[in-house]
């Protein structure tokens, strides 16, 4: 199929991307309480329905998997290619530093703006489109080939977990959840919590998921029991904004960071981890907080875990991403993300005897094992032509990340987009954007990434 072909097709679809694009953006799909018909609350499913209903209007056939995950299908044949991303989103609110309404999709300069554009709304449309162009140049498909979405990629997968239990795996897969030009290796991931077992503390909460570096936090501790001095200098020494309501026997500290992915933490400032070791530093006693600066401090290498661990595709990365009050005691969540020649196990024995003292505990309740691939593998190989061959682009090559996609999840799949290289999309943080000609770029590149493995 000529290459200028398939481009003009795909760019003939912009109005229709962005129409799409806009529609599923207004919908907060944020998971909340799950009722009897939608498992991660009712915003979820209405991204669900209205993606499932634009691809059915397509002429594909479509299927709504238990409300869990759905997809739309093309071709035939007994091999089964799969596209997985996901409508789901992490939470946003204008409140937190949004130039816009983040559910209003905007347009400035080319550039669109709003929750889930990169992350993954704005992927799943450029899929969308990819499949309708196939389907309109009448291109023959020997193989199925499945749109597959979930919602609950932000908040563990259960989605595809449900869906794979339903539906089975694919052949050959990619997620368009990650980096161009392809991932072919994922690290392992572990999640877990620290409890505190006793702390002067009255309050205490920070950050929204576990897998995002806190953009904010807020303690509220007895008058008196830090020199503001000293936290003043802390703060100013290390450029972090933060602000002190004082009350009559207690004062409340609202500390600023920068939010990035868990997978990325020194993109960002932890706004909780520079609230408790700002604390300590202006001489404040207490015994969780001796625990925080003791076992994560700023470091962000699990060093001092005993976990500073690397290979040749990549360091352990650390993140404490939520604090809370529960019943009275404070916790928090842990995100770690180990080199891919490790194991779990392998992580936990470096560990051993870090994870517990008189102030806390750590424990690890989610472990997920490395991913990886061949870089010369048909799978990696045939997505990384397609993606030279739309671009032109051969200095960056297949790469290791510390995020974990949809990959992880269901076989013989890896990450292939959206993001492209030297960007900063601002996933999971404010003011999350896309270039509209990226989109176009992306859909253009997933019409030959079907193609190459169509042709496997």
């Amino acid at each position: 199929m000529n290459n200028q072909i398939i481009k003009e097709k795909v760019w003939s679809y912009k109005d229709e991307m962005l129409n799409r694009l806009d529609k599923l953006v207004s919908i907060p799909s944020e998971m909340s309480a799950p009722t009897e018909d939608a498992p991660f609350g009712e915003q979820p499913l209405l991204a669900l329905t209205a993606a499932l209903d634009m691809l059915k209007a397509d002429g594909f056939e479509t299927k709504n998997v238990d409300n869990y995950a759905g997809y739309a299908q093309m071709g035939n044949g007994d091999e089964l290619i799969g596209i997985i991303g996901h409508l789901d989103v992490v939470p946003a609110k204008k409140s937190d530093g949004w130039d816009s309404d983040p559910y209003t999709l905007v347009e400035k300069n080319g550039v669109l703006y709003g929750r889930g554009v990169s992350d993954d709304k704005g992927a799943v449309v450029a899929s969308m489109i990819a499949m309708k162009v196939i389907k309109d140049l009448g291109i023959d498909v020997n193989k199925r080939v499945r749109l597959i979405m979930g919602t609950n990629e932000e908040n563990g997968s259960r989605c595809l977990e449900h869906y794979v239990e339903k539906e089975g795996h694919v052949d050959y897969g990619f997620t368009p959840d990650g980096d161009f030009p392809a991932i072919h290796g994922e690290k392992g991931i572990m999640q877990g919590k620290y409890v505190a077992k006793t702390s002067k503390i009255l309050d205490v909460a920070g950050g929204t998921v576990a897998n995002a570096v806190p953009g904010k936090a807020t303690i509220k501790v007895v008058k008196g029991s830090y020199s503001s001095e000293k936290l003043d200098a802390f703060f100013k020494t290390n450029n972090i904004k933060y602000s002190v309501t004082s009350n009559a026997d207690c004062d409340v500290i609202d500390v600023m960071g920068v939010a990035a992915h868990a997978s990325t933490p020194e993109l960002g400032v932890n706004a909780i981890s520079y609230m408790l070791v700002g604390l300590k530093e202006a001489g404040m006693e207490d015994s969780f907080v001796d625990f925080y600066c003791s076992h994560f401090g700023l470091e962000l290498n699990g060093a001092m875990l005993g976990a500073n661990l690397s290979d040749e595709y990549g360091n352990l990365t650390l993140n404490c991403g939520v604090i809370s009050m529960v019943e009275g005691k404070v916790q928090g969540t842990v995100d770690i993300r180990f080199p891919v020649t490790l194991t779990t196990d392998k992580v936990l024995a470096s560990m051993e005897g870090h994870l517990e003292d008189e102030n806390g505990t750590i424990t690890f309740d989610t472990l997920v094992n490395p991913l990886f691939f061949a870089p010369d593998s048909p799978l990696v190989s045939s997505l990384y032509d397609a993606y030279v061959e739309v671009t032109g682009d051969t200095e960056n090559k297949p790469m290791v990340i510390g995020g974990g996609t949809y990959a992880k999840e269901i076989n013989n799949t890896i990450a292939f987009g959206c993001a492209f290289p030297g960007n900063d999309y601002r996933i999971h943080n404010t003011n999350e954007w896309v270039k509209i000609d990226e989109l176009l770029l992306q859909a253009e590149i997933y019409v030959h990434g079907i193609l190459k493995l169509l042709s496997i």
